[in-house]
C-alpha cells in the first residue's frame, strides 16, 4: 500500500525566463517540456531561451555589476544577510521544492528533502558566514612604498547546472559567486529546470537586486554555448559530461579566455579485501552505485573484490538487491526511483 511521505500542498511552477527580476517569455517564441519521469507525463511547457535571451540576462547581469550600482555599492555584510534571507526563504519552502525535484527528477522525495534541501540550506548559510571575510593582506616593502593586496569579484558568472542534483548544484555555483559579490547567469539542464526557476521567485523576494541572478532555461546547443562564448561572460562554471566539457573549455578559450571550472564525469572504484565486514562492504558498494538511481559522477561503477570473498559478496550482495525497493518517490518506503528519463536510462542500465 503507498504510503504518501508528504503533506498535500499546492505547487507553484515558474516556466518562463528570468532576467532583471523579472519573468520572460522566450525572444522565440519557442517552448520545450518538461516530464515527470514517475509517470512519463508532461508536467508543463518551459519557455526556451536561446542566444538573444542570453545577450539579454548577460547585459542585465553586467549592469548590475557595474561600479555604482545597487549590487556593487552593498557591503560584504549586507550580501551576507541576504544569502541569509534566501537560506530562510529555502527552508521555508522546503516542502515544496522537494516535491518540484521529485516531480521533475524521479528521486525519492525524502532523499531530496533530507539529502539535496538540507544541503542547499547549509551551503547558503556557509556561504553567508564567509561573505565579510575574505581580506587582502599587507606585504612589508622599502619605506617608500606601500603594498598590499585586494580581493575582487570576477564579474559576470555563467552556471551550467546538471539533472541529476538540479537544485543543490545551482546553490554550490551560486552561493559562492554571490558571497564574493558576482553577478550570475544560469543555464539549468533542461530535463529538469523547474527548482532552478523556483529559485528566482526567492532571489527577487529576498531582496537581491535587479540582475544580480537571472535564469536562462534551454538547451546546450543553443543557450548553454551561447554564455560559453559570450565575450562580456567572465567565468563559467559547468557540472556535467566530460564531452561537454571539453567543448565549453574550447569556447572559452576562443572566445575572452574566460576562467572555467568544470565538474565532469567520474570512473569510480569500490575495492572490498579479504578481511572487510562483508555486509558492511556490500551496503556501502550498493549505496555507491544506486544512490541517486546511479545517476552521479562520484557512483561506484566499479567493484573489485579480493577472489577469497568474492562468492560470498556475491551472494549477500544479490541478496541486498532483491530487497531495494523500487517504486513511487512519493512512497516513504521507497529506495529508488526512476532515472530521469528514458534516453538516461538505457544510458545507465
Amino acid at each position: 500500500e503507498n504510503a504518501s511521505c508528504i503533506p498535500h500542498i499546492d505547487i507553484t511552477i515558474h516556466n518562463t525566463i528570468f532576467i532583471n527580476n523579472e519573468w520572460h517569455e522566450s525572444k522565440s517564441g519557442k517552448k520545450f517540456p518538461t516530464f515527470n519521469p514517475s509517470k512519463g507525463e508532461k508536467i508543463c511547457d518551459i519557455e526556451e531561451g536561446d542566444k538573444p535571451d542570453v545577450d539579454k540576462a548577460v547585459e542585465a547581469a553586467k549592469a548590475a555589476f557595474q561600479r555604482g550600482s545597487p549590487w556593487r555599492q552593498m557591503d560584504a555584510v549586507s550580501r551576507g544577510r541576504l544569502l541569509n534571507k534566501l537560506a530562510d526563504l529555502i527552508e521555508r519552502d522546503r516542502v515544496l521544492l522537494a516535491t518540484l525535484e521529485t516531480m521533475d527528477t524521479g528521486k525519492p522525495f525524502l532523499q531530496a528533502f533530507f539529502i539535496d534541501l538540507e544541503g542547499c540550506i547549509k551551503t547558503l548559510r556557509y556561504y553567508a558566514g564567509w561573505a565579510d571575510k575574505i581580506q587582502g593582506k599587507t606585504i612589508p616593502v622599502d619605506d617608500n612604498y606601500a603594498c598590499f593586496t585586494r580581493h575582487e569579484p570576477v564579474g559576470v558568472c555563467g552556471a551550467i547546472t546538471p539533472w541529476n542534483f538540479p537544485l543543490l548544484m545551482l546553490i554550490w555555483k551560486m552561493a559562492p559567486a554571490l558571497c564574493c559579490g558576482n553577478t550570475l547567469v544560469v543555464k539549468p539542464a533542461e530535463q529538469t529546470p523547474l527548482t532552478s526557476l523556483y529559485v528566482g521567485s526567492l532571489i527577487k523576494e529576498a531582496g537581491f537586486p535587479p540582475g544580480v541572478v537571472n535564469i536562462v532555461p534551454g538547451y546546450g546547443p543553443t543557450a548553454g554555448a551561447a554564455i560559453s562564448t559570450h565575450p562580456q561572460v567572465d567565468k563559467i562554471a559547468f557540472t556535467g559530461s566530460t564531452e561537454v566539457g571539453k567543448l565549453i573549455k574550447e569556447a572559452a578559450s576562443k572566445s575572452n579566455l574566460k576562467r572555467v571550472t568544470l565538474e565532469l564525469g567520474g570512473k569510480n572504484p569500490c575495492i572490498v579485501c579479504a578481511d572487510a565486514d562483508l555486509d558492511l562492504a556490500v551496503d556501502c558498494a550498493h549505496q555507491g552505485a544506486f544512490f541517486n538511481q546511479g545517476q552521479c559522477c562520484t557512483a561506484a561503477s566499479r567493484v573489485f573484490v579480493d577472489e577469497r570473498v568474492y562468492p560470498e559478496f556475491v551472494r549477500r550482495s544479490v541478496e541486498y538487491a532483491q530487497k531495494r525497493l523500487v517504486g513511487d518517490p512519493f512512497d516513504a518506503k521507497t529506495e529508488q526511483g526512476p532515472q530521469v528519463s528514458l534516453l538516461l536510462c538505457f544510458y545507465y542500465c
